[in-house]
């Protein structure tokens, strides 16, 4: 098999289809036409070779979904207009009224969102499990359960699931898995390949890199693409425009490049921040004194730019002053890009909000005494060093 490298150059593209061209041409089409009835009416018989309909298939994404299929290890993969989109599908694929689903309790936000509110609403449950012991699924999977949902490591407190364990509880009950494998990439992660069902991404962050589009994917078996491709797909219309699909295309080709470096700077900047005097705790699965350390060695081939530091201080006016001082960190949502970005999270004690997540960002956050204030930072393609200069004079701004 070709190296990673080479996969992310080359996979997907044949220029003998497109005139030659080293880069594959943006069909910016809603609908293909078609030469005669005749032709029409057969035309879902010659697909992929022969196009109808932008929401059903397009021959950029195509490129794109084949490349992304070949870098996670899956037989095959779908694109979709936001990572909500694609976690959507994968879960709605997945379930149906009157189920249950086991998922970690530190998914991202609107993954818990959709979970505990639009889906409850439908008749779907959800129990929620740290995720760090297997057995902990085992113990909340009932009569009715289809589900396992897993972020690994999660986003904030960078908490690991055993993806293969987890894997092996949930087929010896005929779950199904799920996981966003946003954080480590499928440069350092293939959870497929540790017999994992599905795997979402926001390709909004690593995937697509430059922050200039929103975008999700899932991967998987071919028999659950199609599936999800041809229901949540076509039917929920969450589609990818072409020219999207071209500047992810274009993000892949560097994703080893930029992954190595998110992962050396990120790496400096977890060790400097574990140091300080000012700094209580560091969430960095990268980190050798992270309390899972053992299985990220065993399930990751390394780690990426995002981690979480909790303050001493641990009050929001010291966050706030913290972030507020960095220069060269800008204050933002998501996360992934070239750029580095800082925001204020409260990080919730075990056991003081039964049932809430372990964090919180500003504006959803329940009393100030009962959380301890810190910031989740991205660490980007910038110089380290004026990234840890940078953080050494905010820090110095705060008690």
């Amino acid at each position: 098999m070709p190296g990673f490298e080479t996969l992310c150059a080359h996979a997907g593209e044949d220029p003998r289809r497109h005139c030659g061209a080293v880069t594959p041409p943006i069909y910016q089409s809603s609908l293909f036409t078609s030469p005669d009835c005749e032709a029409f009416a057969a035309r879902h018989e010659r697909w992929p070779e022969v196009y109808d309909y932008t929401r059903v298939a397009n021959p950029t994404t195509d490129v794109l979904e084949a490349k992304l299929a070949a870098l996670e290890q899956a037989e095959a993969c779908r694109v979709f207009g936001s990572g909500m989109a694609a976690v959507s599908a994968a879960i709605l694929h997945c379930v149906r009224a009157g189920d249950h689903v086991v998922a970690v309790d530190s998914v991202y936000g609107p993954t818990r969102a959709l979970l505990t509110g639009y889906l409850k609403g439908l008749g779907i449950e959800t129990t929620w499990v740290r995720g760090e012991d297997p057995e902990e699924f085992a113990r909340a999977a009932r009569k009715g359960t289809r589900l396992f949902y897993l972020e690994s490591p999660s986003s904030v407190v960078m908490r690991l699931q055993d993806l293969e364990a987890v894997a092996e509880v949930a087929r010896e009950r005929g779950v199904a898995t799920v996981v966003d494998n946003s954080w480590a990439s499928p440069y350092y992660q293939n959870p497929l390949a540790l017999g994992i069902d599905l795997v979402v991404h926001s390709a909004t962050k690593y995937l697509g890199g430059h922050s200039d589009i929103v975008a999700g994917a899932v991967m998987g078996s071919a028999e659950r693409i199609q599936q999800i491709a041809s229901r949540e797909g076509v039917l929920l219309g969450a589609v990818l425009d072409p020219f999207a699909s071209w500047l992810m295309i274009r993000g892949v080709r560097t994703l080893a490049l930029r992954m190595e470096r998110h992962q050396q700077s990120g790496l400096a900047v977890a060790r400097f921040l574990e140091q300080h005097p000012k700094v209580a705790r560091v969430h960095y699965a990268g980190l050798e004194s992270h309390p899972q350390r053992a299985l990220a060695v065993r399930q990751m081939r390394g780690s990426s730019g995002l981690l979480s530091l909790e303050l001493k201080d641990g009050t929001r006016e010291a966050a706030f002053r913290f972030v507020d001082s960095l220069r060269w960190f800008a204050i933002g949502v998501s996360w992934g890009g070239y750029e580095s970005l800082a925001l204020p999270v409260g990080f919730v004690p075990e056991g003081k909000i039964p049932g809430r997540a372990p964090f919180v960002f500003p504006g959803i956050t329940p009393p100030a005494q009962e959380v301890r204030w810190g910031v989740r930072l991205h660490v980007g393609l910038e110089t380290v060093d004026d990234l840890l200069e940078d953080l050494s004079q905010a820090l110095d701004q705060i008690p």
